[in-house]
């Protein structure tokens, strides 16, 4: 009886939550079998009291084994998912002793039955909601997380440059087109659009080899991409503009378009050889977690610690933080895993501005993260980083626009 109510309670409770909170269809049905399977077993509580006290009869003595019998299956199938899934020990342990407990209370109550009637129905009725359950669990935690992904489309158009009133300064729109063709909707982590500045010089003779290959390595590092021609000489670009273009915390509907347009604006004399536009997009896929509201930014120049993978060996960069809560996206590992935060780090340095960001369990934001690490909450968590650009304009194209 003890193994029961241990069971059914937060069974039931788990199947509540993620029947009214699921962000998912099989979520909600997960939701109903549990619920289901908890009523079973409150129901064999009453039977196995009656089995106890009164003896063993037909009718109680067999809802008493199918209840043990569920809450044996139910324990087997939450001790596979949380030591798969969850972080918290005492979870862990709990589902192995309830696991056990189940296995000697269906034995018991096996034994105080003198016979079972219609065996063939319950075999079959047995058999049916075993395979039913391990379906359903099978589905929702085996098959959907590594369902065909999906990855939006951002788009940039660069417009006509306006001329100001008084011709001192000149505009240019620049329209950025946000296109997703999937079913499946995403979190807003980060957006950002930046344009770089940048001047080129044509050599009339090839340069050195070693010269080459000093460039090569020195763009390798950085987002800017050129080509590695043996005459033009490329400069390192002048940010001239930086901004979101999408406020974070924000989500993209499923089969939905957005257009948002910026707008650079630059002095008259400016003698820049080219404009390259640069936009990002940073998404978590809005099935796989709970995304609350970002809090007030964080500002590296006025003391915000950041992590050391952060830090790096440019401690120049300029860092905006901001950081959000969230939760998991069922009831089971929004109770057995760690409570995590989602940071991203806006990091602004001399070749433009790149969003990173961490989804790392409270306190340890500091804890430098593996590769495998990285990939696994990246896969968990369906986390994307969507790139558009370079889109280059010569500065004679822009102008001549006008």
């Amino acid at each position: 009886m003890l193994v029961l109510l241990l069971t059914a309670v937060p069974v039931g409770w788990c199947g509540f939550q993620d029947f009214t909170e699921a962000l998912t269809f099989a979520g909600c049905v997960t939701g109903v079998a549990l619920m289901s399977a908890a009523l079973i077993m409150v129901l064999g509580v009453a039977a196995v009291v009656d089995c106890w006290v009164r003896g063993a009869s037909s009718n109680f003595g067999m809802i008493a084994l199918i209840s043990t019998g569920v809450a044996l299956l139910t324990n087997v199938l939450l001790a596979l998912q949380i030591w798969n899934d969850g972080e918290l020990v005492v979870f862990k342990v709990l589902t192995i002793v309830l696991s056990v407990g189940s296995l000697f209370a269906v034995l018991l109550v096996w034994r105080r039955l003198d016979a079972i009637p219609t065996p063939k129905r319950v075999a079959v009725a047995l058999i049916v909601s075993t395979a039913v359950a391990v379906t359903n669990f099978s589905y929702q935690y085996l098959f959907q997380p590594y369902r065909r992904e999906a990855t939006p489309l951002v788009q940039l158009n660069v417009g006509k440059a306006v001329l100001s009133a008084d011709r001192k300064a000149f505009s240019v729109p620049v329209d950025i087109k946000l296109v997703n063709h999937s079913d499946l909707a995403f979190y807003v982590l980060g957006a950002e659009f930046h344009a770089m500045g940048e001047d080129v010089t044509v050599s009339r003779t090839d340069v050195s080899k070693s010269k080459w290959r000093e460039e090569a390595e020195k763009w390798a590092m950085y987002r800017e991409k050129h080509p590695l021609t043996r005459r033009e000489v490329y400069q390192p670009g002048k940010l001239v503009e930086a901004q979101p273009w999408m406020p974070a915390g924000n989500w993209v509907e499923a089969n939905d378009e957005s257009l948002t347009r910026a707008v650079v604006q630059l002095p008259s004399d400016t003698n820049f050889d080219k404009l390259t536009f640069y936009a990002s997009l940073s998404l978590a896929r809005k099935d796989r977690l709970v995304l609350q509201k970002f809090g007030e930014s964080g500002y590296s120049w006025r003391g915000k610690v950041l992590p050391q993978w952060v830090k790096d060996e440019k401690k120049e960069n300029d860092t905006i933080v901001q950081t959000a809560g969230m939760r998991e996206n069922n009831a089971i590992d929004n109770l057995t895993r760690k409570k995590r935060n989602v940071t991203t780090f806006w990091i602004f340095g001399p070749h433009g501005v790149d969003v990173s960001l961490a989804i790392a369990p409270v306190g340890e934001e500091d804890r430098p993260l593996s590769s495998q690490t990285i990939r696994e909450v990246g896969s968990r968590y369906g986390l994307l980083d969507v790139l558009a650009g370079p889109v280059e304009e010569t500065l004679e194209e822009v102008k001549a626009g006008r």
